[in-house]
């Protein structure tokens, strides 16, 4: 199949695939390759009730233990990711994160150049919190740099779970008509922010971040999303937005009520860690859920995730929808 370059995401919600690891010497953790793409193709497989899917493919955001990752571990794992992305001809996201503007640059560059469509730009990784002309000026190097490469930028606004600085609603602004920025990435159960944004810019295109407000966001405005849970269970997250996309509000809502109890998850510090696991327990996979480069689950936590995830399960399958 012939890849595509669409980067305008209207009306689709895109998965942000996990990294799989292989333990391959006692305590030692590498990239299982093979795995993850495996597990990113089956998710693209999937068609929602109405005979859509997703919309694309976000490597090493995130929930791909991007903050963990070297770079050469990151461009690997994307280039990888890259060939399943020209396989189902949907663009390929990476997340993006620096502590200066210049170092940002160099990773645009570089993910320009093994196949990524559009970088998913998250706020300055720094201790101090940068003024917004300090802010704005980082987004806009990487946007002159993504445009020079012939890629794509997604700013990324994810305060609630990620920690990283928030952009002002302001800010937002400005950096959503520089040309090179197809659309903004909102993680937050604040949705006043993406309606606010809608109501000065119908021509804006604005993609969740959160699970728990798929359907809140697109009453919003938001033309899509980017998904955790849908990594799980990909039926009910591209079906819900089928019905987002009509209207059909009752019936989205459904299904959003059907997987609160996993979507939570996804805005929580762990989530990455939380969904993770909840996806190696849908794969029979338990061990590998819990290989992470990041924080190690207590047994409390995984016998949460257990009965979050059993309870979803169980209320999509009375809805048809595993």
């Amino acid at each position: 199949m012939k890849k595509t370059n669409r980067t305008d995401w209207r009306h689709t919600v895109m998965p942000a695939v996990f990294t799989w690891l292989k333990e391959v010497k006692p305590g030692i953790l590498e990239i299982d390759f093979d795995a993850t793409k495996k597990h990113a193709a089956n998710i693209l497989k999937v068609q929602g009730k109405g005979g859509s899917r997703m919309g694309g493919l976000v490597g090493s955001g995130t929930l791909g233990e991007n903050s963990y990752l070297t770079s050469e571990q990151r461009l690997a794992l994307l280039k990888a990711l890259s060939e399943v992305a020209k396989e189902y001809s949907v663009p390929l996201i990476s997340g993006a994160a620096a502590e200066t503007k210049e170092e940002l640059a160099k990773i645009v560059e570089d993910l320009a150049t093994i196949g990524v469509d559009s970088v998913m730009v998250m706020p300055p990784k720094t201790t101090t919190v940068p003024s917004d002309e300090e802010m704005f000026a980082y987004y806009e190097l990487a946007e002159i740099t993504a445009r020079g490469a012939g890629v794509t930028i997604m700013p990324y606004n994810n305060p609630d779970a990620a920690g990283y600085h928030a952009l002002s609603t302001n800010l937002l602004r400005r950096i959503s008509v520089l040309p090179n920025v197809t659309a903004l990435k909102i993680s937050t159960i604040d949705v006043s922010i993406i309606e606010t944004l809608m109501l000065e810019n119908n021509d804006l295109k604005v993609l969740a971040g959160v699970d728990t407000v798929t359907v809140h966001a697109g009453l919003a405005g938001a033309c899509g999303g980017i998904t955790g849970v849908g990594c799980i269970f990909p039926k009910a997250s591209v079906t819900m937005q089928e019905y987002v996309v009509n209207g059909e509000w009752a019936k989205a809502n459904q299904i959003s009520r059907a997987m609160n109890s996993i979507s939570y998850l996804d805005a929580q510090p762990l989530l990455m860690e939380y969904l993770k696991y909840a996806f190696a327990i849908h794969h029979n996979d338990t061990d590998g859920g819990l290989r992470t480069f990041g924080n190690k689950l207590t047994q409390q936590q995984i016998d949460d995730v257990k009965a979050r995830y059993i309870l979803a399960k169980e209320r999509l399958e009375a809805l048809d929808l595993i």
